[in-house]
């Protein structure tokens, strides 16, 4: 199956692994700490310190001035096990020590995030012209651009389940958006190939058909059409 050039949504915009870095920004969202081990996954990846690493290791290959979590830090609703304040903690030194800011802007899940983050919390955080929410509820304030997360989105292609970025051109109020995987892999995430509008959790969303799937290989992101174009070669 081929793959085209980058949207303009992705103008400078770099693609890591299950992250975008935005000008000096690192942006992750979905962390779900504390999701448990007994999730459905095929990876042993259960107390968190995993995603810590990889979080180690995008601050080290990218070295940002400052790092946002999209919104749901935090998995449950109603308690916060000490498991869990060790990998935030764990999270706030890696940015301490990569000498990046490190801020969250709260998903719906976040409603325990005063007991183990005491850091810059904003509802959405601005990076020029871009800005970066969770996408659970319209956002606070208007932008060329919005990068967000909440849905988990995948694709299957040729029978392969992978997490993808969606990208679509002035697709919210005229504006770009931006959705980005989970970065913890505990979370199976929802299938896009199919899905449509009113399918999606976030408002952002308002016509999947305009949205383009990301794929990273390796190090190279495969940009495909917009979801409109090729839902039926899936």
């Amino acid at each position: 199956m081929s793959t085209g050039p980058a949207p303009d949504t992705l103008e400078g915009v770099t693609v890591a692994e299950r992250a975008l870095v935005v000008e000096e920004t690192l942006v992750v969202t979905d962390l779900h700490v504390g999701r448990g081990p007994s999730s459905n996954v095929t990876l042993p990846v259960g107390d968190g310190s995993e995603m810590v690493e990889r979080f180690e290791s995008l601050l080290t290959r990218y070295d940002p001035a400052e790092a946002v979590v999209a919104g749901d830090l935090l998995h449950s609703f109603r308690t916060v096990p000490r498991t869990v304040e060790r990998v935030v903690d764990g999270f706030a030194a890696a940015a301490r020590d990569a000498g990046a800011r490190l801020v969250v802007t709260p998903g719906n899940h976040d409603t325990m995030l005063d007991s183990v983050w005491s850091g810059p919390t904003v509802e959405s955080h601005r990076i020029g012209e871009t800005v970066v929410c969770h996408g659970h509820v319209e956002p606070d304030r208007t932008a060329e651009r919005y990068v967000v997360g909440h849905d988990h989105p995948t694709i299957t292609i040729e029978g392969q389940r992978r997490p993808c970025l969606l990208a679509g051109d002035g697709v919210y109020r005229g504006a770009d958006v931006v959705m980005v995987p989970a970065f913890n892999r505990l979370l199976r995430g929802v299938e896009v190939n199919h899905m449509t509008a009113d399918e999606f959790m976030s408002p952002l969303v308002t016509d999947a058909d305009a949205f383009a799937p990301i794929v990273l290989d390796g190090d190279e992101p495969l940009v495909f059409p917009p979801l409109g174009e090729f839902r039926h070669r899936l």
